[in-house]
Order: structure tokens, then C-alpha cells, then sequence
């Protein structure tokens, strides 16, 4: 069912007559047709009515409806409909009311692959039916510290395939003591699965069933004199224990919960602050900060907003701990599930809260002088280079090469001060000739303004061009065939020796180079920027110019798989040695016959 009235005059009595007392989502606009707010409804009547018949709202919803002009509603047959309705229609249409929680669509994970000698690794995306997973943790950074705990204690492997399968001696991370170097055959596949299985008890929290385990085989080595074999065990019992302190507060039971505290900051700034547990093990925490909901928002609000939101994208755990009463609110997006949100209702629950509700003020707080910086120094870059207004959206060009080799263009954006990676580019430069940087930099310039040129991409208020007088004159060129000469722009050279804090800048409209200090804040901007679009460039040119050199020659040859491709890396110490062999060298290494020696000389020749 859909219901409209007209733009000029809205009449919310008459309105609420014609309502259904139907589930469903109601859509309130101004008097331009603009979506103002999205929201969802057990009854479309009562729902909608409340927001004419009660006083006592906050000041953003009464702000919001000063400006309604027409509601319209989508009757469904479920709340849960709604719900998935309400959802889908606040993404896509980010109305100025709601509060907009943005995030991953995934959480990273760590993996246990399926091979012979599974390797541990992080992992982000898909999942593999073939490969264990464990998680999800909050951030990578949890992901990657736990990593190097568990290989300090297991040794398990974290290469490439194509770096395990290509190895003739062990590599540095067995010398530090970090792997068992399977890749060489110095530990059997029984007892690396071993170590594997280990690892995997501990992952899904069963933490203090293989500390017993260890510290039991260390007792039987020590009694039976093998004692270097229990100094090795002890020293895994105390990595193991190492881990587990780790962990701010930890559970014996295997338990999977959510944390959300969620805290108004100074400023209206709302902070949404989810920590993790999962095998009753403390895995860290993410702040959320959402975009939209003009003025100030309750707390309640903004809790609810997230876990309508964050919940379509991600499985919840069976219990969420909240410091607010939000259950009758946020019920049917679990309809069916056996999720249970609820309060804390013991000491570990509260430590579990108070530290989340600690790192969500921690974190508004980190932001608003994060922004406060920001600002200042965007203000200094305003003044410095004369502009009319403040650069709100920067964009950096960069170019990396090797001699001319996989060239590529990096454009960064900077947004109101903040790096915005979500807009990133990067351009692979093709047909000019190798080491033509003013040609690189004309290409990529016209192929993202283009976009802006047609109305397809925003406009920046300001271009910065890392190089010289030649890169910026080249900018100028492709912005004034593409009529977009309005934009502001400033060419970043290098200075003396390359030195940081000596770099001259060529201002569009300044007749004479300007050399801003070495502490202002603006120029300090100006260096971030650059610096992350030069980091951006050598990335995207190193990944470029792998792609030909990522595979072994040997990988192609027909009738040579692994096993023999490491028996003939081991007998001749590498890849060159395996080129400049004859035939008949060949045919020494184990498992090589004349024949296959013959396709393998063969295959390497050619050409």
C-alpha cells in the first residue's frame, strides 16, 4: 500500500486517518520529494501517529519535522519484512535524519587451510569449504597479532603456496624459530597435523584442554631424560599462557558474545563501540561512527540503528550485551534466532561493558581532535595558497615505474582532512613510452576527469600534482581541454637532495614558486597527502610488475608438479642453476628421467 499527500500543505490529521494498522516502512519528504527519514513499523498508524501526537522529542526529530511536507508508507506482511525494507531504502537512499552506520561487509578471520601442511593466515571474504575458520575478530590488527602468537607456539607455516612449493632450504622464519619448515620435509605430515589440530583446540576456545595436554607430554619427556624435547613443550606451555594473559578478561566456557556501548560525545558526535568475544576470549574492540541523523541523537537511537544495520550484514552471536534497554525495539531482527540482547548480569559481563563503554569516550574523543586538527590545518592551506574557501575534497596524483617499467597513476582523496581510501584510484598507464612521466600523468588526468567532466564523479577543490613545473603545466593542459580550468591546483616538487621540508610548490594563478615552513600545518597536509599517494603508486606498480614474475618457469612445464619441481631447485640451488643445466645434468636430479629431462631443456629454451 502506498499513500501520498500533496508537497504544499501537509495535513498530518487527515493523513493519519487513511493509515493502515499494517506492518511496514514509512518514508517522511520535504517539499522537494527529498527523503528526509526512513523507518520501520510493527503498525504504521500508531507508529507515525507518535510522531504528531507526543511531546517530548529530541531536537533533531522535532528539526526534521518542521521540514515534512509528505509521508509515504510501504505496508509489508511481517515486522521482519519491514525490517529488511527499512534497511535496504536507508542505504540507498542515505536519508539526512537517519543514522547511518557504514562498515565492512565482511570481518577478517583466521584460516586453517586445507593442505597436507595447512597453513595459518589471515582472511577476509569468501569462505572456502576446504579451510577452518575461526573468528571473526574486530579489526585486522587483532587478526595479525594473533597470528604471530599462535606461530611463536605451533610453528605452523604462514607462506604463499607458490613460496612452499618452491623451497630447497629452509627460509629465515625456521631460523627464528617461527616454523617447522615443512617445506623442506624437516617435520613429518603426522606430526605437523598434530601441531595443526593444536592450534585449532586453542582457536575455538578450548584453551585449557591443550595447556593440560602440553604440560602432561612435557612431564612424560622430563621423566623419560628427553629433556631438550620438555624444554621445547615448556617453552609452548608459556607462549600458550602468554596468549591467554593477553586477553583483558577471559572465560573458561567457550562463550560467543557482542558488546555495544554506545556514547554522545561533545559536540553531538555519536560513537557506537562493539567488542568481541568469541571462545570466551576477549578479541578487541572497533569504534562505529555513523553518518547522517542530523542534530543530536539519543543514545538509545543510535544503538538501535546499529544493530538494525549491522546485523544484516554479519551472523550475531548468541548473546549481545548492551547498556541499554533495546530488546522490544531490535526483536525482530533476530526473529527465529537464538539471540538473546540483554543487559550485563554478572562481574565478567560488566568488565566486558565498562572496558567497551571506556574505549567508545577513548575513541569520540580521539575523533574530535582528530577532526579539530584537521580542520586547523586545512584553515592554514586555505590562507597559504589564497583560495576562496576551504579545500573540503583534495585529490593526489603520483607516478611509479621502474625504468618505465609497470607504470601506474595513483590518485588519494583527502576529505575534510581525512584520507577517504574508499575513493582511491589507481590507473595502469599503457601505449606511451617507457619513462614518460608527463605522458603517464596526461593519461591518468584524463581519465578520472572525465567523469567529473561529464557530471559523473565530484569535483575536487583542490589538485596537488607530485612532481615539478613540467607535471603541473601537463595538469593544466587536460583541465583546460576538458573545461574544468576553475579547478585549483599546486605541483609538489621535491626539493634540494629530496629532503622532506624543503619542497617547493607551483601554485596555478602565483607567478613565483611558494616554500611554505617546515612546521605549517597546512604544508604538513600538503606531505600527507603525497606521501600517501606516492605509498599508493609504488603498491599498485610493485603488484603490476609481479604479475609476469610471480610464476616459476618450471610451474609450466608439462610432467613437473611440486615434488619435482623442489628436487630440481634442491639439486641445482635455484632457478638458474635449473636454466643454465644440459640434459645430462638434468637427468641426475631424483625423479628425473632423460625423456621428461629432454621436455624440461626443451621448455626452458624456447624462444
Amino acid at each position: 500500500m502506498s499513500s501520498k499527500r500533496s508537497a504544499a500543505s501537509f495535513d498530518a490529521k487527515e493523513f493519519l486517518a487513511t493509515l493502515t494498522e499494517a506492518p511496514g516502512v514509512y518514508r517522511m519528504l520535504d517539499v522537494d520529494g527529498k527523503v528526509l527519514y526512513v523507518g520501520k513499523a510493527k503498525n504504521l498508524k500508531k507508529r507515525v501517529s507518535s510522531y504528531f501526537q507526543k511531546t517530548g522529542r529530541s531536537p533533531r526529530i522535532v528539526l526534521m519535522l518542521q521540514q515534512v511536507a509528505n509521508v509515504e508508507t510501504t505496508a509489508t506482511r511481517s515486522e521482519a519484512e519491514a525490517l529488511i525494507l527499512e534497511n535496504t531504502l536507508i542505504k540507498k537512499l542515505a536519508p539526512k535524519y537517519n543514522i547511518l552506520f557504514r562498515d565492512d561487509k565482511s570481518y577478517p578471520y583466521i584460516a586453517l587451510t586445507g593442505h597436507e601442511f595447512p597453513r595459518l593466515t589471515y582472511h577476509r571474504g569468501a569462505l572456502d569449504r576446504k579451510s577452518r575458520y575461526f573468528g571473526p575478530f574486530p579489526s585486522g590488527l587483532a587478526v595479525r597479532e594473533s597470528i604471530k602468537l599462535l606461530q611463536r607456539t605451533f610453528l605452523l607455516r604462514t607462506c604463499e603456496d607458490s613460496v612452499f612449493a618452491h623451497r630447497s632450504r629452509p627460509c629465515l622464519m625456521h631460523q627464528l624459530r617461527r616454523c617447522k619448515a615443512p617445506c623442506v620435509g624437516l617435520i613429518s605430515a603426522e606430526d605437523y597435523a598434530r601441531d595443526a589440530r593444536l592450534a585449532e583446540l586453542f582457536l575455538r576456545g578450548r584453551q585449557s584442554e591443550v595447556i593440560d595436554g602440553l604440560t602432561m607430554q612435557m612431564q612424560m619427556a622430563a621423566d623419560s631424560l628427553r629433556f631438550e624435547e620438555a624444554a621445547a613443550l615448556r617453552d609452548q606451555v608459556r607462549s600458550l599462557q602468554a596468549v591467554l594473559h593477553r586477553q583483558y578478561v577471559s572465560s573458561t566456557a567457550a562463550e560467543e558474545a557482542d558488546i555495544l556501548a554506545v556514547v554522545v560525545a561533545t559536540g553531538s558526535e555519536i560513537c557506537v563501540n562493539l567488542a568481541m568475544v568469541r571462545g570466551g576470549l576477549h578479541l578487541g574492540d572497533r569504534a562505529y561512527f555513523p553518518q547522517g541523523g542530523s542534530g543530536a541523537a539519543e543514545p538509545g537511537e543510535a544503538l538501535e540503528a546499529f544493530i538494525v544495520q549491522h546485523y544484516v550484514d554479519h551472523p550475531p552471536p548468541r548473546r549481545i550485551i548492551v547498556g541499554i534497554d533495546v530488546r522490544d525495539e531490535c526483536a525482530a531482527c533476530f526473529d527465529g534466532k537464538n539471540v538473546t540482547i540483554a543487559l550485563p548480569h554478572n562481574e565478567r559481563e560488566r568488565a566486558w561493558y565498562e572496558m567497551a563503554d571506556k574505549n567508545a569516550r577513548l575513541a569520540a574523543e580521539a575523533r574530535r581532535l582528530s577532526k579539530r586538527r584537521a580542520g586547523g590545518r586545512l584553515v592554514a592551506l586555505q590562507e597559504a595558497l589564497a583560495m576562496p574557501e576551504m579545500p573540503h575534497r583534495i585529490e593526489c596524483f603520483d607516478i611509479s615505474h621502474t625504468m618505465g617499467e609497470g607504470a601506474v597513476a595513483s590518485c588519494v582523496v583527502c576529505v575534510d582532512g581525512a584520507m577517504k581510501k574508499g575513493d582511491y584510484r589507481r590507473f595502469n598507464i599503457a601505449d606511451i613510452e617507457p619513462g614518460d612521466d608527463y605522458g603517464a600523468m596526461r593519461q591518468a588526468l584524463t581519465r578520472r576527469y572525465e567523469k567529473v567532466a561529464t557530471g559523473d564523479s565530484p569535483a575536487p577543490d583542490l589538485i596537488l600534482i607530485d612532481g615539478g613545473k613540467g607535471q603541473h603545466r601537463v595538469a593544466r593542459e587536460v583541465l583546460t581541454e576538458l573545461a574544468l580550468d576553475h579547478l585549483a591546483s599546486v605541483g609538489v616538487a621535491k626539493g634540494e637532495l629530496r629532503k622532506p621540508g624543503l619542497e617547493t610548490l607551483f601554485v596555478h594563478g602565483r607567478a613565483e614558486p611558494l616554500q611554505l615552513p617546515p612546521d605549517h600545518p597546512g604544508f604538513h597536509l600538503i606531505q600527507e597527502i603525497r606521501d600517501e599517494a606516492h605509498r599508493f603508486a609504488i603498491a599498485g606498480h610493485r603488484a603490476r610488475r609481479a604479475k609476469p614474475r610471480g610464476r616459476s618457469k618450471l610451474e609450466d612445464v608439462p610432467g613437473v608438479g611440486p615434488a619435482k619441481r623442489r628436487s630440481l631447485l634442491a639439486h641445482f640451488g635455484g632457478l638458474d642453476g635449473v636454466m643454465a643445466a644440459t640434459v645430462e645434468d638434468l637427468c641426475r636430479a631424483e625423479g628425473i628421467s632423460r625423456r621428461l629431462a629432454t621436455v624440461i631443456h626443451g621448455y626452458l629454451h624456447a624462444r
